[in-house]
C-alpha cells in the first residue's frame, strides 16, 4: 500500500508522515530530504544551479539512501546539513530541474516498491504514485507555516526573523506551484486537510482512520 502526502512547505507533511508510518509499521520516504540532499551536494561542490550539463554529470555519480530514517549522501549522513538556510533557499530551484526530478522519482519508486510505504512531497499523488491507494493534501495558512518553521529554527539560530521566513515560504509556494515540471497541485482524488488549527495527533489519527477504512474495504 502507498500513502501519498502532498502539500506546501511547512504544512507538517514530514512530521505527520513519520508518525503515521510508525503507527502502521510502514517505510517512510522523505522525498523533500532527497531534493535537499542533492541541493546540498551542488552547493558544497560550488556547481552553478544553471549549469544543467554539469548538474547532470554530478547526478549520475550521486548516491542517496535512507538508513534508520536518516538520509545519506554518498555514504555520508547529511540529515542535519540539508536543513540549512542556504539549502532551503535553493532547493525549489534544484527541484524544478527535469533531470533531477526524473532521477529522484525513479529512486523514490524503487524504494517504495519494496514495502508498504508513505511518502511526502509536492508531486507524490500526481506524478510519483498517481495510483496511490490513499492521497492526502495537507495545507495551512502562510502565517501558521512560518511560525512552525520559526519555532523549529529559533533554538539553532537566535537571529531568525519570522517575517523573513514568511517571505521565503511565499516565494517557495510560488516557485513550487508555477514550475513547468511536476508543479505543486492537489490531485483530483486527494483528501485535503487544513492543519492550521489541528494538532499533530489529530491530523495523524485522521489519516490513520482513512488508511484503516481502505484496508478494511480491500479485505472484503
Amino acid at each position: 500500500m502507498i500513502i501519498a502526502i502532498d502539500g506546501p512547505a511547512g504544512a507538517g507533511k514530514s512530521t505527520i508522515a513519520k508518525k503515521v508510518a510508525d503507527s502502521l509499521g510502514y517505510v517512510y520516504i522523505d522525498t523533500g530530504a532527497m531534493y535537499r540532499a542533492f541541493t546540498y551536494e551542488l552547493l558544497t561542490s560550488s556547481i552553478s544551479l544553471s549549469d544543467i550539463e554539469e548538474i547532470t554529470k554530478v547526478l549520475e555519480k550521486t548516491n542517496i539512501e535512507f538508513k534508520n530514517n536518516e538520509i545519506f549522501l554518498n555514504n555520508l549522513n547529511v540529515t542535519n546539513e540539508i536543513r540549512s538556510k542556504n539549502v532551503t533557499a535553493n532547493v525549489s530551484t534544484v527541484s524544478a530541474i527535469p533531470q533531477v526530478r526524473e532521477k529522484l522519482v525513479d529512486l523514490q519508486r524503487k524504494i517504495a516498491s519494496e514495502s508498504n510505504s508513505i511518502l511526502d512531497g509536492r508531486d507524490i499523488g500526481t506524478v510519483v504514485f498517481p495510483n496511490a491507494e490513499l492521497k492526502i493534501f495537507l495545507t495551512a495558512s502562510v502565517k501558521i507555516r512560518a511560525l512552525r518553521r520559526y519555532n523549529e529554527l529559533i533554538a539553532k539560530d537566535k537571529n531568525i526573523d519570522i517575517n523573513e521566513i514568511e517571505a521565503e515560504i511565499e516565494k517557495r509556494d510560488k516557485l513550487d506551484s508555477s514550475r513547468e515540471t511536476s508543479p505543486l497541485i492537489k490531485a483530483s482524488d486527494a483528501i485535503e486537510i487544513d492543519t492550521s488549527d489541528l494538532s499533530i495527533d489529530e491530523v495523524a489519527n485522521t489519516i490513520l482512520k482513512l488508511a484503516e477504512e481502505i484496508c478494511e474495504n480491500e479485505s472484503l
